[in-house]
């Protein structure tokens, strides 16, 4: 097993306790708080700037589907694919939403279409004892993966190296936020925002066809 898989299996273990003590909100998913979480769906969600337009979009790592709630508060019309390893976080969100014929949430990745919009909201920030060049590497696949399954554009976040080195985790991956505009921009689409001024130490990237 490499050490990428072995990480994903611990993550998989940490989440499923952490649904399953705190239930489907934000600390279910290890998010400080909703403000926290909200805060990065209104950088992600810049990729689709009018509510009035339906679209389809891919919550890839999408934890019980916490963007679902976001959207519609905020009066979007959309259809609504949730995918996580974590069945217990999905069996939560299944719950959450039964009914809802325009959400569906699966854990099975290798059946996923692709959406107008494919986001991935905190997929990079815990690597563990994965090397950072390990790490990067599965980053890079991970997105190359999220591009293939948008039709309009992806939007991804992660811990930025711009931190203050004090507050730094040796278990946490703080990506080159440069580099990868630079990536993005070389590899996927001349069409790059990066986002990195909205007061907190993580940075969101826009990538649109």
């Amino acid at each position: 097993m490499s050490s990428v898989d072995h990480t994903l299996n611990s993550l998989k273990h940490f989440f499923s306790e952490q649904i399953q003590q705190h239930g489907p909100n934000a600390k279910g998913v290890d998010w400080k708080s909703q403000e926290a979480q909200y805060l990065r769906f209104d950088q992600l969600l810049k990729l689709h700037t009018d509510v009035s337009q339906p679209f389809s979009i891919l919550d890839y790592g999408s934890g019980y589907g916490a963007l679902v709630q976001y959207l519609v508060e905020r009066g979007y019309q959309f259809t609504y694919v949730g995918y996580d390893m974590n069945e217990a976080a999905i069996e939560e969100g299944r719950k959450l939403f039964a009914g809802s014929a325009n959400i569906s949430l699966t854990t099975d990745e290798a059946n996923l279409q692709p959406a107008d919009y494919c986001i991935g909201s905190g997929l990079f920030n815990m690597r563990l004892e994965t090397p950072q060049d390990e790490w990067e590497a599965y980053m890079l696949r991970t997105l190359e993966r999220l591009w293939a399954l948008s039709t309009k554009g992806m939007a991804f976040n992660s811990l930025t190296q711009y931190s203050d080195a004090d507050k730094m985790r040796p278990d946490l991956y703080y990506a080159d936020p440069c580099g990868l505009f630079d990536y993005c921009k070389t590899n996927l689409s001349k069409q790059v925002a990066l986002l990195h001024d909205y007061g907190i130490y993580d940075f969101t990237m826009l990538v649109r066809r």
